[in-house]
């Protein structure tokens, strides 16, 4: 069974607390109840949440839907953007299998990043890391006005916009997600071909403003 490796990188520094830590909670919830109806996703997609704030860890590692369980997020702390860069890296060579001669490895990762910040270290160590790794794509989300977009451009070519970071444009953007995971678990299961950007994946919502 070849599996769709999912990693979504949530910020959960102070500048999050209150309305947007529980949207982030609630849309991975929802999330994962949308891709359980999704019969292409339940057999394929493997969703872990690494969170990063003062420091980045791995909350929940990879897990197929079935088994999954969201666990509570706290925000405080600043954002350390490029840890969790390093750490999403160490756990694609750890978690994800490798193709060999006897056997196909695991497909290529989706890796989403939701930030309302500016990287308080050294993001561009975490990129370079990040950068040896191969992923189908990358998607990077500026939640609200102070996150800084030029950095998300440098860490991926698909970087989305939201003008505020509460509820209801958190969750329109958790729904976007779940819609690219679901479009990149059929393409795998019914053509054996990966989805490798945007322009594959449904159109965002008009609360997603897709930064150029």
């Amino acid at each position: 069974m070849r599996r769709l490796p999912v990693y979504l990188l949530l910020d959960t520094s102070g500048s999050m607390n209150g309305e947007p830590i529980e949207a982030l909670k609630n849309g991975v919830q929802v999330m994962i109840s949308s891709l359980r109806q999704n019969p292409q996703a339940i057999e394929t997609a493997y969703i872990s949440v690494i969170t990063f704030d003062s420091s980045a860890r791995q909350l929940i590692p990879l897990t197929d839907l079935a088994s999954f369980q969201m666990v509570d997020l706290h925000a405080t702390g600043t954002t350390a953007l490029g840890e969790a860069l390093k750490l999403v890296s160490n756990k694609i060579d750890t978690e994800v299998a490798k193709t060999t001669t006897e056997q196909k490895g695991d497909w290529k990762p989706l890796v989403f990043i939701m930030t309302d910040g500016i990287p308080t270290d050294d993001w561009q160590s975490g990129l370079a890391e990040y950068k040896k790794r191969k992923v189908a794509y990358t998607v990077a989300c500026a939640a609200g006005t102070g996150a800084d977009t030029n950095i998300l451009k440098q860490i991926t070519d698909n970087v989305v916009g939201l003008d505020t970071a509460d509820s209801q444009t958190i969750s329109k953007f958790f729904t976007w997600v779940t819609a690219s995971i679901g479009v990149s678990s059929t393409r795998i299961e019914d053509t054996g071909k990966e989805v490798t950007g945007l322009n594959e994946l449904p159109p965002p919502p008009k609360e997603l403003n897709i930064i150029v």
